[in-house]
């Protein structure tokens, strides 16, 4: 084996061998230093810097780990691998057949984001309602697998294969690696897929042959601002730019503890992540339908009844996510989630329940419950 680089020939190549591994699309990204005289990835770098300064990432830790010289893992991915000289993006479409958050539905339900109804056949028959739990960590991570083994076999290289906990930030090597543009959610859009896509990277040690023009996605959000206005907890603070200590993403996965009183009623029903600024988008209109095996969409996990999510105890709730992305979360802060969602709801049948949380041992679901009685009884 002899080292090479990445050439147009090799990059379509590796297309290819990322659909053929499971994948929708991919593409490769250069890795060119700070410090080069080109000013290399210096402006992303800055960015996520400024980013993280301004308190923006909240309680999320592993965005604010830093080296031996206190300078930002993420910010630079050469910072923790000097080796590295490209990225490759591998998107996958979790898109599945069921409701928007936006469109209407029963008052007594939550909603939960999209990628996490993702589950396997336990058998040869895909019926939704009979699908194991799956997270998309591990299954983009063992498709990466494949790629990188492809990888490996072909070069003389180093690789390091992540699905979000790499050192770089994966939506700003996608749009350099062709994938899409990013648009005024954040999230990056393909012009033919959407933004229903999760991401995986491999780092190598490959450079990207000099001289090749590179093709890069114009960005195609225009004047609108769907995405900006629909936010409910206004965490879109400009185009491109969020502050995720706001998001109801955030809110309901990374936060711990309390969330602030102010960001409850914006959040809704929303009990697990958020799609609005997406459903919004007019590219998701003709987003394809995915059915890629172990991201196939559990019905129960669709407009899911606040009841039901209420009264899981520890085995239940085990039953139903072990393996899945609300495994994360815990049963706790689910419950936190769906007080507010049913405080939200302003349905007197939730007062029992409220009532039973408030008078709890959990001084975090109590506080929640306490607030969503309040909510019920005494309407905005």
């Amino acid at each position: 084996m002899q080292s090479q680089y990445w050439t147009p020939e090799l990059e379509l190549w590796l297309r290819e061998l990322a659909v053929a591994s499971g994948f929708d699309t991919a593409g490769v990204a250069p890795v060119i230093a700070a410090s080069s005289d080109t000013g290399g990835d210096s402006v992303d770098a800055e960015r996520f810097t400024k980013w993280i300064s301004a308190g923006r990432a909240g309680e999320m830790e592993y965005l604010k780990r830093r080296n031996e010289q206190g300078v930002l893992l993420r910010s630079d991915v050469q910072v923790a691998m000097p080796w590295a000289q490209s990225v490759i993006v591998c998107a996958l479409n979790y898109n599945a057949t069921g409701p928007l958050s936006i469109d209407d539905a029963p008052p007594d339900t939550g909603w939960i984001a999209r990628y996490a109804w993702s589950g396997r056949s336990k058998g040869e028959d895909e019926d939704a309602d009979e699908l194991a739990p799956t997270d998309y960590h591990e299954e983009l991570l063992s498709r990466l697998r494949k790629v990188e083994s492809e990888l490996r076999e072909r070069f003389a290289c180093e690789t390091r294969s992540y699905v979000d906990t790499g050192p770089l930030v994966e939506r700003a090597a996608a749009a350099k690696a062709g994938i899409g543009w990013i648009g005024k959610n954040t999230c990056i859009i393909d012009q033919k897929l959407g933004s229903w896509l999760l991401l995986g990277v491999i780092i190598t040690s490959l450079p990207v042959a000099s001289g090749v023009e590179r093709h890069v996605a114009a960005d195609r959000c225009g004047s609108c601002t769907r995405c900006i206005d629909a936010c409910p907890t206004d965490a879109l603070v400009a185009p491109r730019e969020m502050d995720a200590s706001r998001c109801i993403a955030y809110l309901t996965i990374e936060k711990k503890g309390s969330i602030a009183e102010e960001l409850r009623a914006p959040m809704g029903r929303q009990v697990f992540g958020c799609d609005i600024c997406q459903d919004v988008c007019p590219w998701n209109r003709r987003a394809p339908v995915s059915f890629h095996h172990g991201m196939l969409a559990r019905n129960q996990l669709i407009n899911p009844a606040l009841e039901w999510l209420a009264g899981m105890d520890a085995a239940e709730f085990k039953q139903w996510f072990k393996g899945s992305p609300l495994e994360r979360t815990r049963r706790k802060r689910l419950h936190r989630n769906v007080a507010i969602a049913m405080g939200n709801s302003g349905e007197d049948r939730f007062i029992d329940q409220l009532k039973q949380w408030s008078e709890g041992e959990d001084p975090v679901l109590a506080e929640s419950a306490e607030w969503a009685l309040r909510r019920i009884q005494r309407p905005d």
